[in-house]
């Protein structure tokens, strides 16, 4: 056998140890640097298209200014001691500010993401459940919020 063609001996002692995978699981740890959008959860990547929503929002209606938009995992539909039959699952809400506290716009972040099949189309029905709770909100039609409504 050629000596240029043999492969080195593997280092041996704690510092060069190998370990085989024998479990075919590939590479360890973390797939993409943190700066990369892999690495975000999907409750980062859902946070972060409200905060766009509201933000194109708070561009166009300075009066939501002061309304805090939020994410909640589920809506709670209790409230009774016994639960109404419920028709449909709500996609968001508002809460109206008391004691000092501001109005609030809810996403409810599972709902979406079971209506929608990819980031693309996740990112308009968050934009128009965000719409629809400010027009609520506001006492406006949900297109005088956002003329674009409905047509996307």
């Amino acid at each position: 056998m050629d000596k240029s063609s043999s492969v080195p001996p593997a280092p041996s002692g704690p510092a060069g140890h190998r370990h085989r995978d024998r479990h075919g699981r590939g590479m360890r740890g973390p797939v993409a640097p943190p700066q990369v959008p892999l690495a975000a959860s999907r409750a980062e990547t859902f946070d972060s298209l409200v905060h766009d929503s509201a933000e194109r929002l708070r561009r166009r209606l300075p009066q939501l200014a002061s309304v805090d938009f939020a994410v909640q995992e589920v809506p709670w539909l209790g409230g009774g001691q016994t639960p109404e039959p419920v028709d449909a699952v709500p996609l968001g809400g508002v809460v109206r500010g008391r004691r000092g506290r501001p109005d609030r716009i809810v996403v409810y972040r599972r709902p979406v993401e079971l209506r929608s099949r990819d980031r693309e189309e996740r990112a308009q029905l968050v934009h128009e459940v965000c719409v629809e709770q400010a027009a609520d909100l506001l006492g406006l039609a949900p297109e005088s919020v956002d003329p674009r409504y409905g047509q996307e």
